[in-house]
């Protein structure tokens, strides 16, 4: 898939100005704290309304020029934030069953189906019946993914989305997600902080600073020239 985006988002004293295009299968976004990533997330998905336009190989997802603005519900996106939002009062069943209730419109019954289906696809099927309040770290991780994939999203998007997992637990969870997302042909946007996760999932890297893009490249090409202190400091270079 190729994902291109050229926009301008101005929120208070903060302006993202990116272009792009990459067609990477796994894309990841690093640069500090404040550099615009959850924001590009943000207007993929359709939570902000930027100048501009954002197209991936299967739609224009918004062209303010051509009054092109998809809801979020229509852009065929699965969207991992920060803290993975699982419903507290719902089974893992059901949390899975209401992302294709709510993107597909299905009954309860064909909804909870092909949460079952998925679930089963993922090997997360004996999970089925527990609450989020009853699971590990990874397995809420692995759940919120199973959420995300289910209405077979066209691209996947993932805010820091292993952040909270203890270092063990994020090594298998990595590994994990990258051989379900290379099985299932889903292409993502990865936003990270771990240096770990570039080197285990990402084929490019866009490195983010004040809202611009000051570098990009494959992990290895960062890291062997990193273009600011950042990247440096990222990568464990002097």
């Amino acid at each position: 898939m190729t994902l291109a985006c050229n926009l301008r988002l101005r929120r208070s004293e903060f302006t993202l100005d990116l272009d792009f295009e990459s067609e990477a299968q796994v894309l990841a976004i690093i640069g500090p704290n404040g550099s615009g990533k959850s924001s590009l997330l943000d207007c993929i998905a359709g939570l902000h309304a930027p100048r501009g336009r954002i197209a991936a190989s299967h739609a224009i997802l918004y062209d303010d020029a051509a009054g092109v603005d998809l809801p979020p519900a229509r852009r065929r996106l699965g969207y991992l934030p920060q803290g993975l939002a699982l419903f507290v009062h719902l089974s893992v069943l059901d949390n899975v069953a209401f992302g294709l209730r709510a993107s597909e419109g299905l009954s309860k019954p064909e909804a909870r189906a092909r949460a079952r289906a998925q679930l089963d696809a993922l090997d997360l099927l004996e999970l089925a019946p527990r609450r989020p309040t009853e699971l590990s770290g990874g397995e809420a991780q692995r759940v919120a993914l199973a959420r995300a994939l289910a209405p077979s999203p066209a691209l996947l998007l993932l805010d820091e989305a292993m952040a909270a997992l203890d270092q063990v637990t994020r090594r298998r969870t990595r590994r994990w997600l990258r051989e379900r997302l290379r099985g299932a042909s889903c292409p993502a946007v990865v936003v990270t902080h771990d240096f770990r996760d570039l080197e285990g999932l990402a084929d490019e890297v866009l490195v983010l600073e004040r809202g611009a893009l000051v570098q990009r490249g494959t992990p290895s090409e960062l890291s062997a020239d990193p273009g600011s202190e950042f990247v440096a400091e990222f990568f464990g270079r002097s």
